[in-house]
């Protein structure tokens, strides 16, 4: 498989560090604005099959120009998601096959924010579904760790835990904390902030999607493997939206452990405008608060030495198992920093993300998963993914919980 990846940052270079060890990848591109960062990428892994080159994510022809160039099977969206539809595009124009690890961005309801839903996280891309039908080239959409593999946790439960599903909470967590810094996201901020400060989304039935305030629903929740509890709360992610498209649960949502402190510091982030996206003018230059609150802060991709700690990701699905008896269980899979950085040399945040698009490009290459159009990862048999993470050095666990209150 040749393969084109958009980004050189924490995740795109972790996607080429862990292909590197898997014999179906033929050719892997790592592309970045910044061309020095993608050679730095390529150079640590000195293997022939990798190459880097030089795009510009925001612009649409320059996607293209390279596509056409390098001649890819697929192309592995690995930036932040206000450049998934032209990179999006530029694949369909191209008649090039697409993996991203999140969708394209929501916007608001202009009147009724916090209740009723505007353009939801992906609305965008599964509305030109049947134009990658048409042409016989794929979009799998959601394709990390969360969304991602906690999808394809999900259809498992759905198809060999459960005869009836009464809720699905995907439920983020970590431990992990930063050596010499106050505040350092061990993941993109201009990403956080837009999953943390949009209002979330909810799907239930017979009412559909809806969302409520930012940072709702607090709740305590015990993480597994020494984590331990994490105050959790409503954030607006990609699960939401599809999950219900293929299991059939009374109720979605997704919670983030950010713990009290970092609520507190994204709310003072909102109240002072930081979260902005749109310019404002410095001394007569244009800038975005939000990017440059994000260039300020260390890159992610560099923290790995002073992170130490645990990041899990999981499900949380109650409802009745295959005898038809109350029962629910907490799917789950947990990375120690400690762990991947001696191993691979990442962080364990961007690699706990970035083995889910390789594990999807192997399915695909043995055609175990034969995706058409736009497509999540809950569309597939969920056992061949999981049966792959052993060979990628990781594993998947299922903690049952309590079933109290759940009614027969």
């Amino acid at each position: 498989m040749k393969a084109l990846v958009i980004g050189a940052g924490g995740v795109g270079r972790s996607i080429a560090n862990i292909a590197s060890r898997r014999k179906f990848i033929s050719s892997m591109i790592i592309a970045d604005r910044d061309l020095a960062r993608a050679e730095s990428a390529v150079e640590r892994l000195n293997d022939s099959r990798f190459s880097a080159a030089m795009v510009n994510a925001a612009e649409l022809e320059d996607i293209r120009e390279l596509i056409r160039k390098a001649d890819p099977d697929v192309v592995i969206n690995a930036v932040d998601p206000r450049f998934v539809m032209p990179i999006f595009l530029a694949c369909e124009i191209e008649n090039r096959n697409y993996i991203d690890m999140a969708m394209s961005l929501s916007r608001p309801h202009p009147h009724y924010p916090n209740t009723e839903t505007g353009v939801k996280l992906g609305d965008e891309q599964f509305a030109r579904d049947w134009n990658w039908s048409e042409r016989g080239i794929y979009a799998l959409v959601g394709m990390g760790i969360e969304p991602g593999m906690s999808d394809v946790l999900a259809r498992y439960a759905n198809d060999y835990l459960f005869s009836r599903i009464d809720s699905v909470t995907i439920l983020d967590g970590s431990n992990i904390v930063v050596e010499g810094h106050n505040f350092a996201p061990s993941f993109s901020i201009w990403t956080t902030i837009e999953e943390c400060l949009n209002p979330p989304i909810i799907w239930e039935d017979g009412r559909g999607w809806y969302t409520t305030e930012p940072f709702s629903g607090i709740e305590i929740f015990d993480f597994p493997e020494g984590i331990g509890p994490v105050e959790c709360v409503n954030v607006e992610h990609e699960e939401v939206i599809l999950i219900p498209q293929k299991i059939d649960a009374k109720k979605v949502n997704f919670k983030y452990g950010l713990g009290a402190q970092f609520i507190t510091t994204l709310k003072t982030i909102h109240m002072l405008g930081i979260d902005r996206k749109e310019t404002v003018d410095v001394q007569g230059v244009a800038v975005s608060p939000r990017d440059l609150l994000t260039a300020s802060l260390p890159d992610p991709a560099t923290l790995g030495e002073r992170m130490k700690g645990k990041t899990c990701a999981g499900v949380l699905v109650k409802g009745l198992n295959k005898e038809g008896e109350p029962y629910a269980c907490y799917l789950y899979n947990v990375v120690d920093n400690a762990w991947s950085m001696k191993e691979y040399g990442d962080q364990a945040v961007v690699w706990q993300t970035a083995i889910n698009p390789v594990i999807a490009m192997e399915l695909i290459h043995s055609k175990v998963w034969q995706p058409s159009g736009v497509a999540g990862p809950e569309w597939f048999e969920p056992k061949p993914f999981l049966d792959l993470l052993e060979s990628y050095q990781t594993s998947w666990n299922i903690r049952e919980e309590d079933p109290t209150g759940i009614v027969k």
